[in-house]
């Protein structure tokens, strides 16, 4: 029995080096190596060295002269990394659809009447998508070069500058992340 639980001790501190030690340095550091913006967050700082935000987390910009992020169902408050996942609400359900139409009139309130993108009312399925639809980004335009005093071509021109493609030609759509276009609204005035 004795040697039987110094086996087992002597097993569960190997793999407790091997598994909790040394696999995770290797790899933190390969990722560091590989992915060297990804693995430190994709944080985005002012010229002052100010962390802003994370290219590759959501969040809220709620001021007219900004660009709108798309929804979040995250609990708690919007945007919130620690519960990131969706809401499991089906498309009947009384909640969604009552969350849907209360982000339609918040969009009609801000003049956004063109046929409304639906990344603009429906949450993603992380909730803490970072990149909204070329559509949605162009469905704003009027509204940010009202508040802001600039031309709309101005501010398309923006929006077609930070417009990312498609991946691989056909998957997802054209898409704009949200930060980094309201960082560079914020530059031109």
């Amino acid at each position: 029995m004795k040697k039987e639980i110094k086996t087992a001790l002597l097993l569960f501190a190997v793999l407790t080096l091997l598994t909790g030690v040394i696999y995770t340095a290797a790899v933190t550091v390969l990722a560091r190596l590989i992915f060297p913006k990804q693995s430190s967050g994709s944080i985005i700082s002012t010229p002052a060295g100010i962390p802003v935000g994370s290219v590759l987390i959501g969040q809220p910009f709620t001021g007219q002269g900004y660009f709108w992020s798309r929804p979040s169902s995250t609990p708690d408050f919007p945007y919130n990394p620690m519960a990131s996942g969706g809401s499991n609400l089906g498309p009947t359900n009384k909640v969604l659809l009552d969350k849907i139409s209360a982000r339609v009139h918040t969009l009609a309130a801000a003049d956004i009447t063109a046929p409304v993108p639906s990344d603009m009312v429906e949450g993603s399925g992380s909730a803490l998508d970072p990149d909204i639809s070329l559509a949605s980004a162009l469905v704003q335009v009027p509204r940010i070069a009202r508040e802001r005093h600039i031309p709309g071509a101005e501010v398309r021109g923006l929006v077609k500058a930070y417009t990312r493609g498609r991946w691989y030609l056909f998957l997802t759509v054209p898409r704009v992340n949200v930060l980094k276009l309201n960082l560079a609204l914020d530059k031109l005035r």
